[in-house]
């Protein structure tokens, strides 16, 4: 492959795997395999962890810099990729390099983002052509938040977070703190005093106000810097917890409103001031890319 075809397919290029918060979350069921059936809420937010991506010849998979404590094969990027080649019986390889900016265990979809944008950006650079669909089919295989990154949307989801439709929430300045502890989710939905049996709402009732998410009591009762991040941040607008967390947010309504409460935190906590997306960065530059090629 000469240097020029690596620069125009955007081998080597920077592509994003962004954050997301879930702005709602509700737990209305359990399957019969334990896992649970949430009604959630996701939206994208404008911190991300950066991909890059080199063509190697020998068909191999690897990391440029493996994180350290992850084993690589345990790598979501090395195994999504793994999987693509599994599914469609490519014999590339690739050297995938992770610029890592969004904190493990946060509750923010890290692992699951850098999976999806690994999925659609080799689907591109392989071209292998698989749809949406089967990326979405293939991402649910390595976690229940890797199908939305690959969407690419905001969404109302249901189901184990798997079925999407799409939403478009205020896109709100928001105030993130990352509490100096890791949320195991599989502790969080074997707790005992986890809610199971939520009613149902419709997208209408969360677009008025019902943003309960029903992880917030258990996290906090067992989780005290998460509870102290939600209070701290109480102060300056109404708190909320993503996911399981261990992050917790906010939302602003200007700018000015989320840059002072910034700034009053940043000196106490790990603080993130980001931005609401209800259109992935990932899919904004697929789609740059394709009026450009």
């Amino acid at each position: 492959m000469t240097s020029n075809q690596t620069d125009q397919l955007g081998w080597g290029e920077k592509w994003p795997a962004p954050a997301k918060l879930n702005l709602m979350l509700r737990i209305v069921g359990q399957r019969p395999d334990g896992y649970h059936l949430l009604q959630t809420v996701f939206q994208f937010i404008d911190l991300c962890d950066w991909l890059s991506f080199h063509p190697v010849d020998d068909g191999s998979v690897s990391l440029k810099q493996p994180i350290q404590g992850v084993p690589e094969a345990d790598d979501l990027t090395v195994r999504a990729a793994l999987l693509l080649k599994a599914e469609t019986g490519c014999q590339a390889g690739v050297c995938i390099e992770v610029e890592k900016n969004l904190p493990m265990g946060g509750g923010l979809g890290g692992g699951s983002s850098d999976a999806a944008t690994t999925l659609v950006v080799l689907n591109q650079l392989w071209g292998l052509q698989l749809s949406t669909e089967k990326l979405i089919a293939l991402g649910l295989q390595l976690g229940a938040d890797v199908p939305v990154f690959v969407y690419g949307y905001a969404a109302w989801a249901e189901g184990v977070g798997e079925k999407l439709e799409k939403i478009a929430p205020s896109e709100q300045w928001v105030v993130v703190i990352k509490p100096d502890c890791h949320v195991e989710t599989r502790e969080i939905f074997l707790a005992k005093d986890l809610t199971r049996d939520s009613k149902s709402i419709t997208i209408a009732e969360f677009t008025a106000g019902n943003y309960k998410n029903d992880c917030l009591d258990v996290v906090s009762r067992r989780y005290q810097s998460v509870k102290n991040a939600l209070c701290a941040l109480s102060e300056f607008s109404e708190p909320r917890l993503t996911g399981t967390g261990a992050c917790v947010f906010a939302q602003f309504s200007s700018k000015e409103a989320a840059i002072s409460a910034y700034d009053a935190l940043k000196g106490s906590w790990q603080v993130y001031l980001a931005r609401g997306m209800n259109i992935s960065p990932l899919l904004s530059k697929l789609e740059i890319g394709k009026h450009t090629h």
